[in-house]
């Protein structure tokens, strides 16, 4: 909170100054603003001093009087534009007396310099993050007022532009801006050819343009229908695709460079611009890389290495191409190693330099691994050069502890990435004991980072990782059977997917332990999960505990009575063909073991199921079946003959000859194989 600088029975300087603003007299106000305005500028304590001594609520009622004359109004919306610049408490003052409706009500007003100066203020205002975009949309008068008045001056352009910018927040901000007309609105911005080059100072033009380029990359993000219209708008014969595609161009300011590639990334990622189009491959991929480079700017390379990750994410050529440009990969590494100037010995100065440059810090290392992330998504090559850098992994198990969340967000997803490949997994990976840093943060965690985290834990459970026998003598167990039990469906998800890679091919002690921790309720609860992946990888879960004959007969033992109401249940429900296959080749498992078999023998109604699936009209269905009566009637097992006589009488047999006329190779040869153990 604020704090008073008034003591004892002294009167502040600043409260003399506001006690000036109670005057009636046009000039004397006037005066009194003035110096106000000169007092306050520059100075973060004198904005506070002229706020605790209650300045606000007579700067508002002058712009609230119907007496004011323009002056008056001008000046005291200077005054409010320079309180707006100080702290977040001053911010903070000013939105709880409602300076924002004030000002948004005043740009009506004739005299455009107020107006103006009042679009300043606000400017100053939405560029804090603790201004709420909602005053934007709350009243339905503001946005068709804020493209009225947007073409009348350079100011108007610049501050409305920089104000939809930063209040864009959603896909409803974006279709109400949309809807208003604000594409077209914006397009005659970027039409002049007064844009800055290279080598000259900021001009006019540029303080327009690039908020423009702004709006146009915040109002396409993530929404298919905008960004397609933003992708086929012209305006002066030039479609605003070809201009971003221009403002990429060498010539052009880095900052327009960069945020011209950001709208045609955008436009990509939403759909209305193919990743193989000339405007990806050849302008913005490229501008992006350029952006990454050391001699750019910090702002600029965080977020072009940052844009560049979203643009490749999911796009495996892209990835390809970028892994070759402009020594990428490496030079994204410097970005874990950065290190800025030491301080000038002033104590207060280096502490903010310090703060300064941890942010800076973190912020490379979020990007830098980010784009190492995309560009490992998919390519084995790229993913052993990322991983043979020098130090990378080193990084990266570093980044997993970090104190700040998003740089250990990042460094998850990273880790992510590389660790879907085989090789790595079984040497970086185990060279580096990523498990550990990983365990313990999956305790406690976030769910943003416990999504990500346990994703990457999947990879680490494959039967062929090193890493699998110390994770589960860490309790990976019961902390993956507690993500099941998750409101969040990709924690659950997640939690299922890690088990299920768990059981395959293990032991029957890890398997028990499972379905010990799991419990049988938690198992029919996941089979009726709303999400089908959940209910995808819960069979898999089953299917890979009900392998091996010892452990299927084991399992079935305990547990029988439990698993094969949980199949049923799955075969009577409206589910899809592949939940359904996924269930009879549970069913197939079972018929394997040795004991288990009497489980389904007994059990006419799930007899009767498996034969009407050897004739349903789904191939699959009908494979899974007749695999599962293969291994019921395979006669080198006792009791075999008793099983082939009893489905002989169901007319099984039959069923199968009638098959042999089947065109699929696959089911063909399960329905031979299976008619060759009758005897």
């Amino acid at each position: 909170m604020l704090e008073s600088m008034i003591t004892g029975e002294e009167v502040s300087p600043s409260q003399v100054y506001v006690d000036n603003l109670s005057t009636d007299d046009v000039q004397q106000l006037l005066h009194a603003l003035r110096q106000m305005k000169n007092i306050v500028i520059g100075s973060n304590k004198q904005k506070t001093n002229m706020i605790l001594c209650g300045a606000v609520p007579k700067l508002l009622q002058i712009q609230t009087s119907l007496m004011s004359n323009p002056e008056l109004l001008l000046e005291s919306a200077v005054v409010l534009s320079s309180l707006a610049k100080g702290t977040d408490e001053n911010v903070r003052s000013l939105l709880n007396a409602d300076v924002i409706p004030i000002l948004l009500k005043g740009l009506g007003n004739a005299d455009i310099k107020y107006v103006e100066a009042s679009l300043r203020c606000l400017r100053t205002l939405f560029s804090s993050d603790i201004t709420s975009a909602d005053y934007l949309y709350n009243d339905a008068t503001v946005i068709p007022q804020l493209i009225r008045i947007l073409p009348t001056s350079p100011c108007t352009q610049e501050c409305i532009t920089s104000i939809i910018s930063k209040c864009c927040k959603n896909s409803d901000h974006q279709d109400i801006l949309c809807s208003h007309g604000i594409i077209q609105a914006l397009a005659s911005l970027l039409t002049s050819n007064c844009v800055q080059l290279r080598n000259q100072s900021i001009n006019a033009q540029e303080k327009v343009q690039l908020p423009t380029l702004q709006c146009y990359a915040v109002i396409c993000y993530q929404n298919e229908k905008v960004a397609y219209t933003v992708a086929t708008a012209v305006c002066n014969g030039q479609s605003l695709h070809e201009m971003f595609v221009k403002l990429c161009g060498g010539e052009y300011s880095d900052a327009m460079q960069l945020t011209a590639a950001k709208c045609l990334t955008f436009l990509c990622r939403a759909g209305a611009i193919q990743p193989k189009e000339s405007s990806i491959i050849m302008k913005a991929l490229p501008t992006l890389v350029r952006m990454c480079q050391m001699s750019k700017k910090i702002e600029e390379r965080i977020e072009g290495a940052e844009t560049l990750a979203y643009l490749i994410e999911i796009d495996t050529e892209l990835q390809r191409v970028a892994s070759i440009s402009d020594h990428l990969i490496k030079t994204l590494a410097k970005y874990l190693r950065w290190q800025s100037i030491a301080g000038n010995g002033n104590a207060i100065a280096d502490l903010e330099k310090f703060d300064l440059d941890l942010k800076y810090s973190n912020r490379l290392k979020q990007a830098a691994f980010k784009a190492y992330a995309s560009l490992g998504a998919n390519d084995e090559d790229i993913r052993k050069r990322i991983i043979e850098t020098e130090n990378l992994m080193d990084h990266v198990v570093t980044g997993l502890s970090d104190s700040n969340v998003d740089v250990r967000v990042a460094a998850v997803r990273c880790l992510h990435s590389l660790s879907r490949s085989v090789q790595q997994l079984r040497t970086s990976f185990q060279d580096h004991a990523v498990w550990k840093p990983l365990m313990k943060l999956l305790r406690g965690a976030s769910d943003d980072l416990l999504s990500v985290a346990s994703s990457t834990l999947c990879n680490l459970l494959l039967e062929f990782s090193p890493s699998k026998e110390p994770i589960l003598e860490s309790g990976a167990i019961d902390l993956l059977c507690d993500l099941t039990k998750r409101d969040n469906a990709a924690l659950r998800l997640n939690g299922v997917w890690a088990l299920m890679n768990m059981a395959f091919q293990a032991d029957e002690k890890i398997k028990s332990s499972i379905l010990a921790s799991l419990g049988t309720q938690q198992m029919f609860r996941l089979l009726s999960d709303p999400s089908v992946d959940v209910l995808m990888k819960t069979l898999g879960l089953l299917r890979n505990l009900l392998s091996t004959k010892s452990h299927i007969d084991h399992m079935m033992s305990s547990h029988g009575i439990d698993i094969m109401q949980a199949v049923v249940l799955i075969l009577d429900g409206d589910h899809s063909p592949e939940v359904k296959e996924q269930t009879l080749c549970i069913l197939a498992n079972i018929a394997d073991g040795s004991t288990a078999k009497e489980y389904i023998m007994s059990h006419d109604d799930v007899l009767k199921k498996i034969t009407n699936y050897m004739i349903h009209a789904n191939v699959k269905l009908q494979i899974a079946a007749t695999y599962c009566i293969s291994n019921l009637v395979w006669n080198e097992e006792e009791g075999a003959l008793e099983r082939q006589a009893k489905l002989r009488d169901m007319g099984v047999q039959k069923l199968l000859q009638q098959l042999l006329s089947s065109s699929d190779t696959v089911l063909f040869d399960k329905v031979k194989t299976a008619l060759q153990q009758f005897t």
